[in-house]
């Protein structure tokens, strides 16, 4: 179902600041007891205390010349506002709707073109690293989207298999096994059903993997945009903050800075939640003159909502405003020339 009214289609945004909205509501005054952290853990404290004089290091770090100055990705952020937005200008497929996605996570049909079923993977995957690292076709058919990826074979999600998919308790619960699945792959567990996480026992070594495997980038913000899509929103702060901890604070995952400010934190619809993970991430984030994700100067807010940028995207009711998550609810890594996500 398109917003389209016969060949009418909405004016997309041009600029940056047209596809972010994150500061267009700030407000200074916003809840401090909503569940939602911007400090950081003892134990990450504790880890920055041992790492040596942090304060000298973080003043030298500081100075102008110790980082070239970078710019947000226009692509990214017209991407990420897109999927926020629902696909504003999406078209519905002449093609009749097979909720293959669906079929798929019911165990009646397998993943084109391994032939594997969802049950096989759920059951004989799991800390099977090796195999989720390089096979490059099931992250599709895992976490699927409203667009289409690199695997032909797998299918776009359409609106109304997305609502028969959130209405269906076996389909859930096989999505939230994968969730969990790709989780203790990447060095991360699954602790409650509100979405929460933490280190999972396997940490250091995955951790250690996942610093230098950064096509899983990829599949982290494609996981994360599904997560909002089936229903569970809410599920993705928790993992944001966790990475941009590890990222910033623990300094376990130095690579994964860029694409969890860039990609993960706008693949969150609610704006103020947004801006709670981009607060804490800008008091930890060095040099600090280089953080570039807002908020913006008054003149570049106003002339983004002049041009209908994206007010404050979705209300709360869209998800959790907080980094610990209510219960859910039904509902080529390329910088700068391309989307994130493996496709």
């Amino acid at each position: 179902m398109g917003n389209l009214v016969g060949g009418w289609r909405l004016k997309e945004p041009s600029t940056v600041e047209e596809c972010d909205s994150t500061w267009g509501s700030d407000s200074e005054n916003e809840s401090e007891d909503s569940g939602v952290s911007e400090s950081v853990s003892p134990a990450a404290e504790s880890e920055r205390a041992a790492s040596g004089d942090t304060e000298h290091r973080e003043q030298l770090c500081d100075s102008p010349e110790s980082a070239p100055k970078m710019k947000r990705s226009f692509y990214a952020a017209r991407d990420l506002y897109k999927y926020r937005h629902s696909y504003p200008n999406y078209r519905k497929s002449r093609q009749p709707n097979e909720y293959r996605n669906l079929r798929f996570y019911l165990n009646k049909i397998p993943l084109v073109p391994d032939g594997i079923y969802i049950e096989e993977i759920l059951k004989k995957w799991r800390g099977d690293y090796d195999k989720l690292e390089h096979n490059h076709t099931y992250i599709q058919w895992l976490f699927p989207l409203r667009e289409q990826g690199l695997n032909f074979y797998a299918h776009e999600l359409t609106q109304d298999e997305i609502k028969e998919f959130q209405s269906t308790r076996e389909a859930r619960r096989r999505f939230v096994a994968a969730y969990s699945l790709m989780l203790d792959f990447y060095g991360v567990k699954l602790l409650d059903k509100n979405g929460n996480v933490a280190r999972a026992p396997n940490w250091e070594q995955r951790f250690e993997h996942l610093n230098e495997s950064q096509h899983n980038y990829l599949r982290i913000t494609r996981i994360l945009k599904s997560l909002g899509e089936l229903g569970y929103e809410a599920f993705k702060a928790p993992l944001v903050r966790l990475f941009l901890e590890e990222s910033l604070v623990r300094g376990t995952l130095p690579n994964m800075t860029h694409s969890a400010l860039e990609y993960y934190v706008y693949t969150i619809r609610n704006a103020a939640t947004r801006r709670r993970l981009l607060r804490y991430a800008k008091k930890h984030y060095r040099p600090a003159h280089n953080f570039i994700w807002g908020p913006p100067s008054r003149r570049d807010r106003e002339r983004a909502r002049g041009a209908g940028g994206d007010d404050d995207d979705y209300g709360d009711e869209r998800g959790g405003s907080g980094y610990r998550a209510p219960n859910p609810t039904p509902e080529h890594h390329r910088r700068d020339e391309g989307g994130e996500g493996e496709r």
